[in-house]
């Protein structure tokens, strides 16, 4: 369903992703693991067509030299060379690392604005809905501004958010940053609802490797910018280089 061949992202002089290449199949749930300055929200970001988007706003500035190389193909189709908005129209969406809504925005608004590229109102009922039933606690706060939310709401409020698009395919970036243990466990049982529920394919990036490997079928390990291993979590863990010196285990 999406393959990233030989991706490489540069700015400036410096390269932040070297020939990175990762396959994700039609149904499955694949975690990005690695420590933090690997390269993961890079790619993701390469993915979704953002890099794509920097070119246009750093141009005139120290760092308007931004490259992108290798080919990303979404369901058969090349799409490295298509906007961040002609890729989301392909149902292929990124839920950002820290929620980062717009906080001058109430719960419900920013929800809503998810759906921008649907037309149907009854359709977007339906996805809010899903959504709340999904976080009820985005339901018990929906008038609220989002900038007066915890980091755990931030984050289900991402979640949610890329829900209303009804994505075919999810890149989650680094859900459990900074959550207490209680917030991490509920964000991973709805995570798991969405794969197996709702039928969405998922690209999970974490660092935090246990929180991955539990949820993930298979795994790609990153480090300085390289993709430097690959299998399920078990195979991984078998190699004892592999784990202690890229998964901190």
């Amino acid at each position: 369903m999406l393959e990233a061949k030989d991706v490489t992202v540069r700015y400036d002089t410096a390269t932040v992703l070297d020939g990175a290449s990762l396959r994700v199949e039609k149904g499955e749930l694949v975690g990005l693991v690695g420590p933090n300055g690997a390269g993961k929200t890079t790619l993701l970001r390469a993915i979704v067509g953002l890099i794509n988007w920097d070119r246009e706003v750093l141009k005139g500035t120290r760092m308007e030299d931004v490259v992108l190389e290798g080919t990303i193909e979404f369901e058969g189709e090349r799409i490295d060379r298509l906007s961040a908005y002609e890729i989301a129209k392909k149902g292929l969406l990124l839920c950002p690392q820290m929620g980062r809504p717009f906080v001058e925005m109430s719960v419900k608004e920013n929800l809503l604005a998810g759906a921008h590229l649907c037309k149907d109102k009854q359709e977007i009922h339906e996805s809010l809905e899903k959504v709340y039933q999904l976080f009820p606690r985005l339901r018990e706060r929906q008038k609220q501004m989002a900038g007066t939310l915890s980091g755990g709401e931030r984050q289900m409020l991402a979640v949610g958010r890329s829900l209303m698009r009804r994505p075919k395919f999810m890149l989650v970036d680094e859900p459990s940053s900074g959550l207490a243990p209680k917030i991490k466990d509920e964000l991973f049982k709805r995570v798991q609802e969405i794969y197996q529920e709702l039928g969405v394919t998922i690209l999970l990036a974490e660092q935090d490797v246990g929180f991955a490997f539990e949820l993930s079928q298979r795994n790609y390990v990153m480090s300085r910018g390289h993709v430097i291993a690959q299998g399920t979590a078990e195979e991984l863990l078998k190699d004892e280089t592999i784990r202690s010196t890229y998964l901190g285990m």
